[in-house]
């Protein structure tokens, strides 16, 4: 691994200064190692780690490492939201292959089980619906599969395999066939074959004519497709890779980008599924939410416009409709629903973020259309007299319903995240607008963006409490339950101080050391436990207690803004130890128990597996806030605000920005810190900005080094092009800001995560439910 990254970044490491060894390069002349083959985890029997793989089309597989998981409703292949089947089971000779006997690695690309008596590895293909179960005996010995047939049933077997039917697609075909072609037997669902077969493709079509011509064309291309996808895979690992004194944190980010590109799909045109193994479908808010870490920051950026476009085509355009201009809640195949009112901002901002991070302002005139209705349906059926987006009580992200009706969480009708994400749609809308010519909606939206941003602190800024009230009623009520949605809407506080007195108070009464709360635990409608069925459903606490690892992101963020890099990162690197160590290999799961259960000692994950916005915003926060790059291409300049943790001793990173890339390369040294951005085939003003100075802004050519080393009391500051010097200075101490530092350290001095405490007398645990309540 750090051979691959010497090869990748050496020669900015020398341009940067730092120490690398020549005889290292002479000693190690072998090609490139594979990240995916390097990251690879290890899981013991008694783990039974579960682990997914998708098509990138519309299927997944989802299994678990060691024991058949038959319990689980949605465990197997599943495609399009139907279960095609469950399990399989293999043979080598005449025995049983036993999965609890096998040494098992979980890859981003694969799954291998190495059992006593033969090598299985578990395989899907970009963009065709087929599984590959290669097998390589340790002897010459048949080879054989069983389908579990609770979810298909056994229609015929003829001279390409053996075919069944999916109860849940009876009109489709699933095919069993060997590898290779290769003499073969059947006894209805048994398929068996020999060892020069190397195992069975599983293939699933909506005819016997495709899935015969699917089985041929993987069978003649099998090693061309395998390749192209894991060089696929591997172009990702590299971006995401942050070449890092800590392999742990190195394999974390690897895995939790590739887990999350798992679910980035062609279902339903262009998108992101919300989450495995349930939500393997579109949801509006979740897709925009999941954008920047999904797509931008490792500079997918032709996917993040085919999304964009894709979900575009999903808008409301009926006029009459109170719904109009939004773009869905949700969107599946058989159903398109638009109860939210965040999802539509969200996709406008970025929009704009897209066009920051690429540089494309051909997408402007192209969406224009949709974001103009985005503004004349929320003005016509949702603004109110302050300028406040309103909404109903459930079409925030907090929207779990008693039987789909009653919410459990009502938000209604002026949520403080809402008027926040509304105020960056006005800004983003006019930036629009101003680039179409049209000057008349840019000012009187940039106006009600002011106007709403006046109010905003008049109206839900209450200092006795030091907090935010999370929403207003219709009555204009404020409602002051304390939850995590305040962090969005900071940025409507122009008061630094109240700022970063909202941020302690909701870091100690929210952020636990496994994530952040939905409800403060001090709150009569407080749940312990996300799943606890013998008091409550878990809808019911699912906003009301329950963490939602999606949130560590703003969470983290808003730390890292006040320069508390080190309790930020307590936080994000726990989240790193779930990703490799805990749960369903490489992935973040969605939600967590705020208390942990007697016994244990952090609150249990919960919720589904792999959610696209967990590993999105960890992506996001560690390459915008701990690495600092932000990029703005509308003004041809990017923002460079390192804030490394100390545990951190050397970073080699590349951002994609436009055609091109800066590319970091830092090392913590005993006088200092070195800093070394290269503009790689971009030319861009480039922003620094580390806590103790004033800002360093200067042009990089393409080619150029901005140098800059930290010392104690001065920058020291190079530009370096062709390999020479060409400019060089010293920046001071900044006098205003090492006041305003001091002044942030004694608001936020010694701030700690939230102590565990079920307080007695909980309305929720008041009745207990014997037999427990069911979904």
């Amino acid at each position: 691994m750090k051979r691959s990254l010497f090869l990748y970044f050496g020669a900015l490491f020398v341009l940067a200064g730092c120490q690398v060894s020549e005889s290292e390069e002479s000693q190690h002349p072998s090609p490139t190692p594979s990240i995916l083959e390097e990251v690879g985890i290890r899981v013991r029997p008694e783990e039974n780690r579960a682990c997914s793989f998708t098509d990138k089309k519309s299927g997944y597989f989802y299994a678990t490492t060691h024991t058949p998981d038959t319990a689980d409703y949605f465990i197997g292949w599943n495609i399009g939201r139907k279960r095609i089947f469950r399990d399989y089971q293999l043979y080598s000779g005449q025995g049983v292959l036993q999965r609890a006997e096998a040494a098992v690695t979980v890859y981003p690309h694969a799954l291998d089980r190495i059992y006593p008596q033969a090598k299985e590895t578990l395989i899907l293909f970009d963009q065709i619906t087929a599984l590959g179960i290669f097998l390589q005996p340790g002897r010459p010995d048949p080879i054989a599969i069983q389908l579990d047939t609770s979810l298909c049933r056994f229609k015929k077997a003829d001279q390409a395999g053996i075919w069944f039917s999916p109860l849940e697609a009876p009109e489709h075909f699933l095919l069993a066939s060997p590898r290779k072609e290769r003499p073969f037997s059947s006894e209805r669902d048994l398929l068996t074959t020999d060892a020069q077969a190397g195992g069975f493709f599983l293939v699933y079509a909506i005819s016997e004519e495709e899935a015969l011509q699917t089985l041929e064309t993987i069978r003649q291309k099998e090693a061309q497709l395998l390749a192209e996808r894991k060089n696929r895979m591997e172009g990702i690992a590299r971006q995401a890779h942050p070449g890092s004194s800590q392999d742990s944190l190195d394999y974390a980010l690897v895995w939790q980008a590739l887990t999350l590109d798992q679910l980035i799909t062609q279902q339903q045109g262009w998108g992101i599924y919300a989450g495995l193994p349930w939500f393997n479908d579109y949801w509006g808010r979740d897709m925009f939410i999941s954008l920047p870490g999904a797509c931008l920051v490792n500079g997918q950026f032709d996917i993040a416009r085919k999304i964009l476009f894709s979900f575009a085509q999903f808008q409301n355009t009926d006029p009459g409709s109170s719904y109009f201009g939004r773009i869905p809640n949700r969107a599946r195949p058989d159903e398109i629903i638009y109860n939210t009112a965040d999802g539509t901002p969200r996709f406008v901002i970025q929009i704009l973020e897209y066009v920051r991070y690429s540089g494309d302002t051909s997408i402007i005139r192209q969406l224009y259309p949709a974001v103009k209705r985005s503004m004349e349906g929320a003005l016509k059926y949702w603004v109110d007299e302050k300028g406040y987006l309103c909404h109903d009580d459930a079409d925030t992200w907090m929207d779990a319903k008693i039987k789909g009706k009653i919410p459990y969480s009502p938000r209604g009708n002026r949520a403080n995240d809402i008027q926040a994400l509304w105020v960056k749609q006005l800004r983003a809308a006019a930036f629009f607008a101003r680039w179409m010519g049209e000057t008349d909606a840019q000012q009187t939206w940039n106006a009600l963006a002011d106007q709403v941003a006046l109010q905003f602190a008049k109206d839900f800024w209450f200092p006795d409490k030091g907090y935010l009230a999370d929403r207003l009623d219709k009555q204009g009520k404020p409602d002051l339950k304390m939850r995590p949605n305040q962090l969005f809407a900071l940025d409507l506080i122009s008061n630094e101080s109240q700022r970063n007195q909202i941020a302690r108070t909701v870091w100690e009464n929210l952020v636990y050391p496994w994530g952040v709360a939905s409800l403060n635990q001090k709150d009569p409608d407080f749940h312990p436990y996300h799943e606890h069925w013998n008091y409550y459903h878990k809808d019911e606490a699912y906003h009301n207690g329950t963490v939602w690892l999606w949130t560590n992101g703003i969470a983290m963020q808003r730390l890292l803004e006040a320069d508390q890099t080190e309790v930020a990162y307590q936080l994000f690197a726990r989240m790193n130890r779930q990703a490799l160590t805990e749960g369903a290999v490489g992935s973040l799961s969605e939600n967590a128990d705020a208390l942990p259960k007697p016994g244990a000692s952090r609150g249990e994950r919960s919720g589904t597996f792999l959610q696209a916005w967990s590993n999105a915003e960890q992506l996001r926060i560690w390459n915008q806030y701990f690495l600092g790059v932000q990029p703005d291409l509308t003004d041809q300049r990017v923002v460079l605000r390192p804030r490394i943790p100390e545990a951190i001793q050397q970073i080699q990173a590349r951002f994609p920005v436009g055609n091109g890339a800066i590319n970091l390369a830092f090392s913590r040294e005993k006088d200092g810190s070195i800093y070394a951005y290269s503009a790689d085939e971009v030319s861009i003003t480039c922003e620094l900005d580390l806590p103790e100075f004033e800002p360093v802004i200067q042009p990089l050519q393409k080619g150029e080094m901005l140098w800059v080393k930290k010392n104690a009391d001065r920058l020291d500051i190079r530009i370096i092009r062709n390999k020479k010097e060409v400019k060089s200075f010293r920046q001071p101490l900044s006098t205003e800001r090492l006041k305003r530092l001091s002044e942030r350290d004694v608001l936020l001095k010694d701030i700690r995560f939230c102590q565990p405490y079920l307080q007695p007398g909980l309305k929720c645990l008041r009745v207990f439910h014997d037999p427990p309540l069911t979904y």
